[in-house]
C-alpha cells in the first residue's frame, strides 16, 4: 500500500512546533492526490491546514512505548522523540533500544534497578528477552566474547551530565559479578575500586553536570580461557589540564582538591598545611566551592580507601594549590610546595621569574614579565597535575595486572560526547574530532549489521544511502587541513592564533563544511555530523604547544621524592618531551592526541562494538523531566537518528512468522486457516492484504515490512475488531430491547387483567365470604358430633383392654414359676460336678510343685557352672581380642546350655542372649567393605531399598550400637568417621542418589537421637526400644556433624531440582497460553543480533507449558516418596521450588514490559490455580507452600484490576501487601495494553498509589531474591521399627554382617 494512501480521516500526523519540536494533529478528511494541504485538528481543538509537504504519520497508540525504536512502523524523528518521552515520563523507563544502540536517559534519581538480583536476572539471557538495560548490553558483550572468541568493546558516549560514567561503572560492575575470578587478588574488586579514585582526580563540576568526566577512559578487562577476570588495563585520553588553572563561572576544579581541603583538620593532612577550598585561588575561580548534596569529606574517605587499596599516596595532588597561592619570590605556600616535591625553593622561585637566553658567545639570565611568569607557573601546574594523574593511572594498571595470559578482553570506553557551548575552544575541537571518528566507525558498523541481517534472511541487498562524515574528517586531519595548519603555525616562535586563523580562511574557505562567521573575525565554523559549531581561535596555539621551560624542568629533575612514591618522577621530561635549548619545550598536543585516537580506533575496529548513548533530558537536572528540544539535539548528535534513517531506508519492521500469525489471525479466513503450515498461511494472507509485493519481503524466519505497512495492518485489524464489536453490540442491544419489550408486554397484560376483572372479583369475593362462614359453622357442628361418638367408643375399648391384660398377666406368672424351679435343679447338679473337679486339680498341682522344686535346684547348679566359666574367660582377656572373647563366650555358654539345660530352659536362655547382643560384624577390618556396600554400591533404584525405606541408615546404626556395646571408643570414632566420609563421597549431581541419601541421613540422625538415652527422646520410645539405647558414649557431636551433612545434601538436592526447573518457569508460567484464545501476542519488535542467539534446540511443539512443570514436580515428589523422605521434609523442598517459581516469574514480569497486561494476569492466575490443585492432590497444602506464591498472585491481580479511580488506588494499597511499593509502581508504569481498546495507566493514578504507599514499611528492592533459601529443619520423628527384628536382605551381599 502506498504511503500517501494512509493519509485518511482519523489518522494522526506530526507537524513541526517551535516549543515542542513536534506536536500531534488529527486528519479531518482523506487526502487525495492534487490536494495542496491536509485539513488538521490539533490536540487543543484548533483547526488548521498542514504544511505543503505531507507531514510524518503518527504510529498507532498500540505501538507507542516499544522497547526498540526500530520496531515502530513509522520510523522518523518525531516517532523516536515521542516514544522516548512516553517511556521516560509516563512509564519511568530510562533504557530503550534503537537497533544495536542502547539509549540511556539520565533520570537524575537513584533507581532500584541495579541490585545483585537484577544482575543475576540478566545473566545468561539473550538480548531482547528482558527489558532494555545496561546489563543486557554487558551480557551480550560477555556472551559474544565467550561464544565467538572475539574481543568486545562497549562505547559509552554522550554529552556532559548525561550519565556516561555511571553507565560505564555499571557495565564493569556487571562483568565483575558474572565472571568471579578464582584468584585471591580479587581483580574485579580493584576494577570497581578504581572508579572512586579516577572520578576524584579526573571529574569536576561543570555548568551541565556535577560529576563530569574531563578525560576519556578506555578500560580493558582481561579474561582467561574460563572467561574469568584476570586483570585490567586503563588508557586515558585528553585530560583537561587547563581546568587546573582556570574554571568558568559556576564550575569547580577537580574533586580531589575540594575533598582534601574538606579534611584539612584531620591529623593525616596536617603536614599538607591545607585550609578551606575558598582560600585557594585555583579552587574558587568558579564561585561556590560546594555541590549541593555532595559531602566532600565523606567522598575523601572513599578516595583514601581506594588509594590504600592501590598502595598509592595522594598528598602530592595538593601541590598545584600551594604553587599558585603565593608571590613568585617567596611565601609559605611556595615553601610547602617545594617541601612536598623535595626541590630547592630558591631555584624554583628564581626560574619562575627569570629566563636563560643562550646567545652565540654567552648565556644571559633575564627577568621575565609578570604575565610570562604566570604562564610558566600555570604551565608547570598543569604538567605536574597531568603527570600525577598519569602516575595514578599507571599505578592502577600495575595493581590490575596479575600473572596469567590474557585470552580475550572487553573494553569499556567512557568518552566525551559531542560538545557545543557558547564559547568553544581547543578542548571542544578535539572532543568533536574524536566523535567524528567514532561516528564514522559507528555508521559503517550499523551498515554492516544491516547487510548481515539481509544475507541471513536470504533477502536481496540494495545499497542504502546514509550520511558519510569522511569530508569533515578530511577537513580536520588531511594534508593542509585544520590540524596540519595548526602544527605548522606552532613551529614559528612568533606564531599567533590570528595568523593561523587567516591561513584557515585562505586554504579552507572554499570548503563546503568550513565557514567564516559573519559577526566575528576571531572564529571559524565547522559543519559537524551533529551540528554547526563555532570555535574561538584564541588559545589554540598556546594549548597545542603546551609550553614548559627547560629551567623548570631541570628543577623538577632534581626532586628528592623517592622512587617508591612515583617511580618516574625524576623523568618528568617523559611528560614534557625532550628539550636541549633554553626555549620552551614545544609539545604539539594535537599529534599526541591523534596518535592515541588512531590507536583507539584500531582497537575498536579489532573488536565487536556495542553502543550506549546517554541522553541528558533537561538542563535543570530535574528527575524525569523531558525537554524535547535538548533531547532531539542529542539524538541528532549521538547517531540515534542516523540509525533510524538507515533502518527506514529499507524494511524497518521485522516480525517472525509466529508473531505475525498470532497477531493477525483475526484477518484470516477459515479457508486460509485450514491451509496447513503457518508460514505459508502468512504468505497467502499478506499477499491478499497488501498486493504491492515491494512493501514487504519474506525471509527465512521473518517478514520484513516497509515503513507504515505495520500501521496499515494494525488499522485493518482494528477495523475488523471494531466491526466485530459493532456486531456483538448490535445483537446484545437487540436482545436487551426485546427482553425489555417482553417485560413491558407482560406487565400490560397483567394490568389489563386486573382492570377488567375488578367487578367480577368483588362479587366473587362476597359469595366466597358467605360460603366460608357456612363452612365454619358446619365444621364446628360436625366436630362436636364426632367428638361425642369418639368418647363413647373410647370408654368401651378401655374396658375390653383391661380385662384382656389381667388374663395375660396371670398366665405369665405361672410360666415363670415353672422355669425357676427347673433352673434351681440344674444349678445344684452343676455345683456338685465342679467340686469334684477342683479336688482332682488340687492333687495334680501338688505333684507339679514338687517337680518344679527339683528343676530349680538343677538351674542353680548350672548358674554356678556358668560363673566359673566366665571367671576363666576373664583371665584369658589379656591375650584374646574382644571379637574372639565374644565368640568364645557365646560358644561356651552355648555348649554349657546344651549339656546342662533342658530344652525349655535352653530356648529361653537363647532368646535372652539375642536380646543382649543386638548386632555385630565379624572383623573390624571389614568396616571399609561395609561402607562400600552400604553407601557407595547401594543403588537408590534397588528393589530391596524401595521396599524398606531407611534400610541403610538402620544397618549403619546397628553397627554403631555394637561398637557402643563393646565400649570401644576408637572403634566407634573410626566407624562414625567412615560413615560420614562415605556419605560425602556419594553426594553427586545425581538426583536419585541425593534423594536416597537425604532420606537415609535423616533416618540415621533420627536413630542417633531416638537411642541416645536422652530423656527428651526416650519418652517417645517403647520399653523395648529404651533397652536398646546407647549406654557408654555421647554422640551429640557426631549428631551435629551429621546434621550439617544432611543440610549440605538438602541444599545440593534443592540445587539440582532448581537447575532442572528454572528453564521451564518463564516459558510455562508466562509465555505458553494456558488459556487458549485470550492472549493476542504483541511482538516485541526487537531485532536480535545475527550472532546474538544460537538456534533454539526446542521445536515449537516442545515448548514448555504448565503441564511440563507439573510433570516435573510429580517426578520430584514421587522420588522423594519412594525413598521415604519424611513428609515435612518433602513439604520444605516443594516450598523452596514454589518460591523459585514465584520469584522467577515475578522478576520476569518486572523486567519485561510486554508481560504487563490484563490478559497475561489472567494466564498467570490460571497457572497458579493449577499449582494449587497439584498441592491439594499431594496433600501439601498445609506446609505453607502457597504463601510463597502470594507476591505472584497479587501481581496477577494487579494486572487485572481497574486502575482509574481513588477507590481502585486504595484497594491496590490494601490488597498488594506482599509486594513492595517499588514493585507495585514498576508494574503500574510498565502496564502495556495489548489492543487499542485497553487503556494505559495514567501517571496521575500512579502518583496516587505512590502517595498511599509512602508510609508502608518493608523492603524497597525491585527484584525478589530468587537465590534465597528457607532455613531447613529436620523434625524428630521417632521410628516404631524394632531394630532387633530387622532382616538383612541377601541381595546386599552383607553375609559377614550377622545377628548375635
Amino acid at each position: 500500500m502506498a504511503l500517501q494512501e494512509l493519509y485518511t480521516k482519523y489518522n494522526r500526523v506530526w507537524i513541526p512546533d517551535a516549543e515542542q519540536v513536534w506536536k500531534s494533529a488529527e486528519i479531518l478528511q482523506d487526502f487525495t492526490p492534487g490536494d495542496r494541504a491536509l485539513h488538521l485538528q490539533l490536540e487543543d481543538g484548533t483547526v488548521s491546514r498542514g504544511p505543503g509537504q505531507l507531514p510524518p504519520l503518527r504510529n498507532p497508540d498500540i505501538l507507542v512505548g516499544e522497547n526498540d525504536l526500530t520496531a515502530l512502523s513509522y520510523l522518523h524523528e518525531p516517532a523516536v522523540l515521542h516514544n522516548l518521552r512516553v517511556r521516560f515520563v509516563d512509564s519511568r523507563i530510562i533504557y530503550t533500544y534503537c537497533g544495536i544502540i542502547l539509549v540511556a536517559v539520565n533520570p537524575y534519581k537513584q533507581l532500584p534497578i541495579y541490585g545483585d538480583a537484577v544482575i543475576h536476572a540478566y545473566s545468561g539471557q539473550n538480548m531482547g528477552d528482558l527489558d532494555p538495560h545496561i546489563f543486557a548490553v554487558a551480557e551480550e558483550a560477555y556472551k559474544q566474547m565467550a561464544r565467538n572468541n572475539r574481543n568486545q568493546s562497549i562505547i559509552v558516549s554522550g554529552e556532559s551530565g548525561a550519565g556516561k560514567t555511571v553507565s560505564a561503572r555499571y557495565a564493569m560492575r556487571y562483568f565483575a559479578m558474572v565472571s568471579k575470578s578464582s584468584s585471591n587478588k580479587r581483580v574485579e574488586d580493584k576494577v570497581l575500586a578504581s572508579n572512586p579514585i579516577t572520578e576524584a582526580i579526573g571529574n569536576a563540576k561543570t555548568t551541565r553536570n556535577d560529576n563530569s568526566s574531563r578525560f576519556g577512559k578506555y578500560t580493558e578487562i582481561s579474561f582467561d580461557r574460563r572467561y574469568q577476570i584476570i586483570g585490567a588495563n586503563m588508557r586515558t585520553y585528553l585530560l583537561e589540564k587547563s581546568r587546573v588553572v582556570f574554571q568558568s563561572e559556576n564550575e569547580r576544579n577537580y574533586h580531589i582538591f575540594y575533598q582534601m581541603c574538606a579534611c584539612a583538620e584531620e591529623p593525616e593532612f596536617k603536614s599538607l598545611r591545607l585550609c578551606n577550598a575558598d582560600k585557594f585561588n585555583y579552587t574558587c575561580m568558579g564561585g561556590d566551592t560546594e555541590i549541593q548534596g555532595v559531602d566532600d569529606r565523606a567522598d575523601m574517605a572513599e578516595t583514601r580507601r581506594t588509594f590504600n587499596l592501590l598502595g598509592e599516596k595522594h598528598g602530592l595532588f595538593i601541590c598545584p594549590l600551594h604553587f599558585q597561592q603565593d608571590d613568585f619570590s617567596s611565601g609559605s605556600h611556595l615553601a610547602v610546595f617545594c617541601d612536598l616535591l623535595g626541590v630547592r625553593q630558591e631555584n624554583m622561585s628564581r626560574w619562575l621569574c627569570h629566563r636563560r637566553i643562550v646567545l652565540a658567545s654567552e648565556t644571559v639570565v633575564k627577568p621575565q614579565p609578570r604575565e610570562r611568569a604566570i604562564n610558566a607557573r600555570d604551565a608547570l601546574a598543569k604538567h605536574l597535575y597531568a603527570y600525577l594523574f598519569d602516575c595514578v593511572i599507571h599505578k592502577i594498571n600495575q595493581s590490575l595486572r596479575v600473572p596469567g595470559k590474557q585470552h580475550s578482553f572487553i573494553g569499556v570506553l567512557d568518552i566525551y560526547g559531542f560538545e557545543t557551548f557558547d564559547v568553544n575552544s581547543f578542548e571542544q575541537f578535539c572532543i568533536n574530532y574524536a566523535n567524528e571518528k567514532l561516528q564514522q566507525q559507528f555508521n559503517l558498523h550499523v551498515f554492516k549489521l544491516e547487510q548481515e541481517e539481509y544475507m541471513k534472511e536470504d533477502i536481496p541487498w540494495t545499497l542504502i544511502d546514509f550520511y558519510d562524515n569522511q569530508p569533515v574528517i578530511d577537513l580536520i586531519e588531511a594534508k593542509m587541513g585544520i590540524l596540519d595548519l595548526l602544527d605548522e603555525e606552532c613551529l614559528f616562535p612568533q606564531g599567533t592564533d590570528m595568523n593561523w586563523l587567516q591561513k584557515l580562511y585562505n586554504y579552507l574557505g572554499s570548503k563546503p563544511l568550513f565557514e567564516k562567521p559573519r559577526l566575528s573575525s576571531e572564529a571559524f565554523v565547522i559543519q559537524h555530523f551533529a551540528d554547526k559549531v563555532e570555535y574561538q581561535c584564541k588559545g589554540f596555539l598556546e594549548k597545542n604547544r603546551d609550553n614548559l621551560y627547560e629551567e623548570l624542568v631541570s628543577v623538577m629533575r632534581a626532586s628528592k621524592v623517592k622512587k617508591a612514591s612515583y617511580p618516574n618522577f625524576k623523568n618528568i621530561e617523559s611528560v614534557s618531551m625532550r628539550t636541549n635549548s633554553a626555549d620552551p619545550v614545544n609539545l604539539v598536543l594535537d599529534k599526541y592526541f591523534r596518535s592515541s585516537l588512531y590507536l583507539l580506533m584500531d582497537t575498536l575496529n579489532a573488536t565487536t562494538p556495542h553502543y550506549v548513548r546517554c541522553i541528558k533530558p533537561n538542563e535543570e537536572k530535574l528527575p524525569f523531566e523531558y525537554d524535547s528540544k535538548r533531547v532531539v539535539q542529542q539524538l541528532r548528535a549521538c547517531g540515534v537518528l542516523e540509525t533510524v534513517h538507515i533502518s527506514a531506508q529499507s524494511y524497518p519492521s521485522r516480525w517472525t512468522y509466529i508473531e505475525f500469525y498470532s497477531r493477525y489471525s483475526i484477518l484470516m479466513s477459515q479457508a486460509e486457516l485450514r491451509a496447513g503450515e503457518k508460514k505459508q498461511i502468512c504468505r497467502t494472507v499478506l499477499q491478499r492484504l497488501i498486493p504491492d509485493s515491494n512493501q514487504y519481503k519474506f525471509g527465512r524466519t521473518k517478514i520484513f515490512f516497509r515503513a507504515g505497512q505495520v500501521a496499515y495492518l494494525e488499522k485493518l485489524r482494528l477495523d475488523r475488531l471494531r466491526t466485530a464489536c459493532i456486531t456483538i453490540q448490535k445483537h446484545v442491544r437487540g436482545w436487551r430491547q426485546r427482553q425489555r419489550y417482553l417485560s413491558m408486554r407482560q406487565a400490560a397484560i397483567i394490568i389489563q387483567q386486573y382492570v377488567r376483572g375488578k367487578r367480577q372479583i368483588r362479587l366473587r369475593y362476597k359469595k366466597m365470604v358467605e360460603e366460608h362462614k357456612a363452612l365454619v359453622l358446619q365444621k364446628y357442628a360436625r366436630a362436636w358430633l364426632v367428638r361425642r361418638r369418639f368418647q363413647t367408643m373410647r370408654r368401651l375399648v378401655l374396658n375390653v383392654q383391661l380385662s384382656y391384660r389381667v388374663q395375660q398377666l396371670r398366665k405369665k406368672i405361672e410360666e415363670q414359676v415353672r422355669v425357676m424351679e427347673t433352673q434351681l435343679r440344674e444349678q445344684r447338679e452343676g455345683y456338685e460336678s465342679q467340686v469334684e473337679a477342683l479336688v482332682f486339680k488340687n492333687d495334680h498341682l501338688t505333684r507339679e510343685n514338687q517337680q518344679l522344686q527339683a528343676l530349680f535346684q538343677e538351674k542353680n547348679d548350672v548358674n554356678r557352672s556358668i560363673g566359673q566359666e566366665v571367671a576363666r574367660l576373664n583371665a584369658e582377656n589379656m591375650v584374646l581380642s574382644s571379637f574372639l572373647i565374644y565368640d568364645t563366650l557365646y560358644s561356651c555358654i552355648y555348649s554349657i546350655c546344651q549339656k546342662h539345660l533342658s530344652k525349655l530352659i535352653y530356648r529361653s536362655f537363647t532368646v535372652f542372649l539375642e536380646n543382649i547382643f543386638l548386632g555385630k560384624y565379624n572383623k573390624p577390618t571389614q568396616t571399609q567393605t561395609l561402607m562400600s556396600l552400604c553407601c557407595a554400591e547401594l543403588k537408590p533404584r534397588g528393589v530391596v531399598v524401595n521396599m524398606i525405606p531407611g534400610l541403610a541408615a538402620n544397618l549403619l546404626f546397628m553397627c554403631v550400637r555394637h561398637a557402643d556395646y563393646l565400649n570401644d571408643g576408637n572403634k566407634l570414632k573410626s566407624l562414625m568417621h567412615a560413615i560420614i566420609t562415605s556419605i560425602k563421597q556419594v553426594i553427586t549431581e545425581n538426583f536419585e542418589m541425593l534423594s536416597f541419601w537425604l532420606s537415609n541421613t535423616y533416618y540415621l540422625l533420627n536413630c542417633l537421637k531416638q537411642y541416645s538415652g536422652e530423656e527428651e527422646f526416650m519418652k517417645h520410645n517403647t520399653e523395648r526400644q529404651n533397652k536398646n539405647c546407647l549406654q557408654n558414649f555421647d554422640l551429640s557431636e557426631h549428631r551435629q556433624i551429621l546434621s550439617d551433612l544432611a543440610i549440605r545434601i538438602y541444599h545440593q538436592f534443592i540445587n539440582i531440582m532448581e537447575d532442572t526447573l528454572f528453564p521451564m518457569i518463564v516459558p510455562a508460567m508466562l509465555e505458553h497460553e494456558s488459556l487458549q484464545g485470550i492472549s493476542s501476542m504483541k511482538p516485541t519488535g526487537f531485532r536480535k543480533r545475527s550472532n546474538s542467539l544460537l538456534e533454539d534446540g526446542r521445536s515449537e511443539g516442545e515448548a514448555y507449558s504448565i503441564s511440563s512443570v507439573l510433570q516435573l514436580m510429580n517426578a520430584f515428589h514421587s522420588s522423594m516418596a519412594q525413598h521415604g523422605v519424611e513428609p515435612q521434609l518433602q513439604g520444605q523442598a516443594i516450598r523452596q521450588l514454589f518460591y523459585l517459581i514465584a520469584a522467577t516469574t515475578l522478576n520476569s514480569i518486572l523486567l519485561r514490559k510486554d508481560l504487563c497486561s490484563c490478559r497475561k494476569g489472567m494466564q498467570i492466575r490460571c497457572n497458579i490455580s493449577y499449582l494449587e490443585e497439584w498441592l491439594r492432590e499431594k496433600g501439601l497444602q498445609g506446609c505453607s507452600v502457597m504463601e510463597t506464591l502470594g507476591p505472584l498472585s497479587q501481581a496477577a491481580w494487579l494486572l487485572q484490576v481497574n486502575k482509574t479511580t481513588d477507590e481502585d488506588a486504595a484497594e491496590i494499597q490494601q490488597r498488594c501487601h506482599e509486594l513492595s511499593p517499588v514493585q507495585i509502581v514498576k508494574i503500574l508504569n510498565s502496564y502495556t495494553p495489548i489492543d487499542d481498546f485497553e487503556k494505559r495507566v495514567a501517571p496521575s493514578f500512579v502518583r496516587k498509589v505512590q502517595a498511599l504507599l509512602q508510609e508502608r514499611e518493608g523492603s524497597n528492592q525491585l527484584m525478589m531474591d530468587a537465590q534465597y533459601r528457607f532455613q531447613v529443619t529436620f523434625p524428630f520423628c521417632p521410628s516404631t521399627q524394632a531394630l532387633e527384628l530387622l532382616q538383612v536382605p541377601s541381595s546386599l551381599h552383607l553375609g559377614f554382617l550377622t545377628r548375635i
